[in-house]
């Protein structure tokens, strides 16, 4: 039996690569170690049957960013029902066309963005990339969202209209957004710095209960068809 050794190391002898480009094989999921991808390049190993796939790529891997349609009950940012527990492998939306692969790797470490409330289900962001933190973080008050929320009641008078500009929430008048029917019982908002229960408070302001709510959209950014509980990958290039 031969003296173990890294993975990286056994497919630059394989591959006759630098090891970098071996390591990059490596992390891009396309080595596997008697059978079962390995994605570790420092893995030792020694008398294991290691195989590269023909079409592998030595290309960096690039951080995930995923796209979840959140089911309500489930929390973003924290608490005890953590909507990132949905993330899995068998959970990824069968017609995800970002054309990014699928590795282990993008479940570790990912960072939930753009709180919704635990009642409300949508669009959700969770993500390894620095890049779209600071976007969705340091210019998070100037994405617009969209929602659709199901209401019931009689709205007040000159409801819809205050509802675009002229309430209030924690004690400060709320900016002007744009709300409007979608239909007889569900309202489209396109608002912007939405805080935890805004929506339900703004809703009441008005005279009508809050049955359900949905985020369609962050930014540039859409739910899409996407069923509820699957998650897909933010294509390389797409912008919140």
């Amino acid at each position: 039996m031969s003296d173990p050794v890294q993975l990286a190391k056994r497919v630059a002898d394989l591959a006759r690569c630098s090891r970098l480009e071996a390591e990059q094989y490596i992390k891009g999921g396309w080595v596997s170690v008697d059978g079962r991808v390995v994605e570790d390049p420092a893995r030792p190993v020694s008398a294991e049957t290691v195989e590269i796939d023909p079409a592998a790529q030595a290309e960096t891997v690039e951080p995930a960013t995923i796209l979840l349609h959140k089911p309500t009950g489930y929390d973003t940012i924290s608490g005890r029902k953590a909507a990132a527990g949905l993330v899995q492998p068998e959970t990824r939306w069968a017609d995800d066309s970002s054309g990014v692969r699928l590795l282990e790797r993008h479940f570790h470490r990912l960072t939930p963005l753009v709180p919704l409330d635990a009642d409300a289900s949508g669009l959700m962001v969770l993500t390894q990339d620095g890049r779209v933190w600071r976007r969705l973080t340091e210019d998070g008050d100037e994405i617009e969202q969209e929602y659709v929320v199901e209401v019931s009641g009689d709205i007040a008078p000159y409801g819809l209209r205050k509802l675009n500009h002229g309430l209030h929430y924690n004690g400060r008048a709320l900016p002007p957004c744009k709300v409007s029917w979608q239909n007889e019982i569900r309202l489209r908002f396109a608002i912007k710095g939405v805080q935890g229960g805004q929506l339900r408070d703004m809703c009441a302001q008005v005279g009508l209960g809050v049955v359900a709510i949905r985020r369609l959209r962050i930014g540039k950014v859409s739910l899409a068809k996407m069923p509820v509980g699957a998650w897909r990958y933010l294509p390389v290039g797409e912008r919140f």
